[in-house]
């Protein structure tokens, strides 16, 4: 069977830098990707973000990224991921949903997609977080007669024109939703902290700092923290039309929901036809759990893009690297570290060979 030095499990951003950098190291790998296409998450994005909404993408390694524009980034990110990876000539491998990842012989590790299997050296997960939208219990929630949606689903505000929504999160999801909606139907803002707005110019010393934030909490083994929560939230000219309607009044967490609303914790009750949960997503790293990566924090401690227990093991697209920039670097910072795991196990080898 053939053993390659890396597999990488996921074809986002982080997937494909980290596949060209270990390319360019000389590393035999292949990358195991969930979608029929190429896009990564992008390719699931609502139909209405465009370029300009997301202020353009990083650009991959050695490749022109695409312009700011009007386009949709669910069409215009895909197409630029499958140009760069057929112009890179990169080892994708779809669709393959990695369902586990375990102890091989001789200290190698299997990657299993139900009855198909790889053997690697080691492993560079970029799973990312689209796949694992996170939506919180409340009491009655299961009750509420009309549509509840989350980002992961999100149809475009046309579907929602006429009615109330009550927008659950507080995050740049949020504030790109209300945006939308404002404008064709009645919203009402809920989160459980009063949101972080950024009153200053966001410089790229901002940007470092936020980042650095977010990578002490890895190194810590804590669950990562968006960046946007370091940076704080801000308005895009878009958006303005719905701050003059008032969207942007943020109202404390309902405490319950009801068939016909939400109630709210000083017991006024809430109308609405749709309930829609900006409350991001977590790491979907289910696939590892017979790594015992997780720290007694919750989370996995990192350093760098090496998980702490286990080294053979790289993350990439978690915590401080979950953007399109922070994606670029990890991916380089993890294919060195392939190389220098690769090149210590062999000295050890060789060392316990010739004694």
């Amino acid at each position: 069977m053939r053993t390659y030095d890396a597999v990488v499990v996921g074809a986002g951003q982080a997937g494909l830098s980290a596949s060209h950098h270990l390319r360019r190291l000389g590393l035999d790998h292949v990358v195991l990707d969930a979608d029929a296409a190429p896009g990564g998450a992008w390719q699931h994005r609502w139909d209405s973000l465009t370029m300009h909404d997301v202020h353009g993408v990083a650009a991959l390694p050695d490749s022109v990224p695409p312009v700011d524009g009007p386009g949709r980034a669910n069409v215009v990110v895909p197409a630029y991921f499958a140009a760069y990876e057929r112009s890179h000539d990169l080892p994708v491998v779809r669709p393959v949903v990695v369902d586990r990842v375990e102890d091989g012989p001789g200290g190698l590790l299997v990657v299993g997609a139900g009855d198909r299997s790889w053997t690697t050296r080691t492993l560079v997960n970029a799973t990312g977080t689209w796949r694992r939208p996170f939506v919180p219990h409340y009491p009655g929630v299961e009750t509420f007669a009309g549509e509840q949606w989350h980002t992961v689903a999100f149809p475009g505000a046309e579907r929602f024109r006429g009615t109330r929504v009550v927008v659950v999160g507080g995050g740049a999801s949020a504030v790109q939703h209300l945006g939308e909606l404002a404008p064709v139907a009645d919203t009402l803002w809920v989160t459980r902290r009063p949101p972080v707005w950024r009153t200053d110019e966001f410089t790229p010393d901002r940007g470092r700092e936020a980042v650095a934030l977010v990578e002490e909490r890895v190194r810590r083994g804590l669950p990562p923290a968006s960046v946007v929560s370091v940076t704080g939230l801000a308005l895009r000219p878009q958006e303005h039309e719905a701050a003059r309607l008032g969207a942007y009044e943020r109202h404390p967490m309902f405490t319950a929901v009801e068939p016909h609303g939400v109630r709210m914790a000083d017991g006024s009750f809430e109308p609405a036809d749709a309930i829609l949960w900006a409350t991001g997503f977590r790491p979907a790293v289910g696939h590892l759990a017979d790594l015992h990566l997780r720290s007694e924090h919750g989370g996995i401690r990192l350093d760098g893009t090496t998980a702490v227990a286990d080294p053979r093991v790289q993350l990439v697209g978690y915590g401080p690297s979950a953007s399109t920039i922070g994606a670029n670097r990890a991916g380089r910072v993890a294919a060195t570290a392939v190389r220098r795991y690769l090149s210590a196990t062999s000295a050890t080898r060789s060392s316990a060979a010739s004694s």
